[in-house]
């Protein structure tokens, strides 16, 4: 028999037990470090990005952050080249969130790889699923975005403000509202 623990199955896309105490103790670090990132000096570019680079899985050179930024775990976060975020920008990364290169995000938009059970019992025993986020390249998200478990935006696409994305949205499109949906080709 397999037998996953609740970090195994939260990487898997199973439903989890968000209160272990493994994935608490993880949460608790990165939010200390989110702490500490958001109290750097904004002009302290060199020791943001060094912050950034032990919190993520991976990133690149050309990156910027804006402060405040909040995130679960971080090592589930990959950004590629010319990657910029704007202020109060949430990742919920239970699962993986992937940035291509020359990705832009406008203040206050969150990216939520986690989700919780429509079963009211298990949610009430805290269990979630989380589901991962894959963003392409060229890619412009606008202000007050909400990119939701398991979507996917192809590359050269702009999202607009304030939309909720619930589905994959293919690559070089405009695609804007709630639910967010293509407007045209661009």
């Amino acid at each position: 028999m397999n037998n996953l623990n609740e970090k195994e199955k939260m990487l898997s896309g199973k439903i989890y037990d968000a209160t272990d105490e493994l994935l608490m103790e993880e949460r608790e670090k990165v939010k200390d470090m989110c702490f500490e990132y958001n109290q750097l000096q904004p002009s302290k570019i060199e020791e943001r990005k060094s912050l950034i680079k032990k919190l993520f899985g991976k990133t690149t050179e050309n990156f910027h952050i804006e402060q405040p930024f909040y995130c679960d775990y971080g090592y589930n976060i990959e950004i590629g080249e010319n990657f910029y975020i704007n202020v109060n920008v949430v990742i919920l990364d239970c699962a993986k969130v992937t940035f291509g290169d020359n990705v832009f995000i406008a203040p206050n938009c969150g990216f939520y790889t986690a989700g919780h059970p429509f079963d009211v019992e298990q949610r009430n025993k805290a269990l979630e699923y989380a589901y991962p986020i894959t963003i392409g390249n060229n890619v412009w998200i606008g202000a007050g975005c909400s990119i939701l478990p398991g979507v996917t935006i192809g590359d050269n696409t702009v999202i607009g403000a304030g939309s909720v994305v619930t589905k994959d949205i293919p690559a070089n499109v405009l695609a804007v509202g709630n639910p967010c949906r293509v407007i045209r080709k661009i």
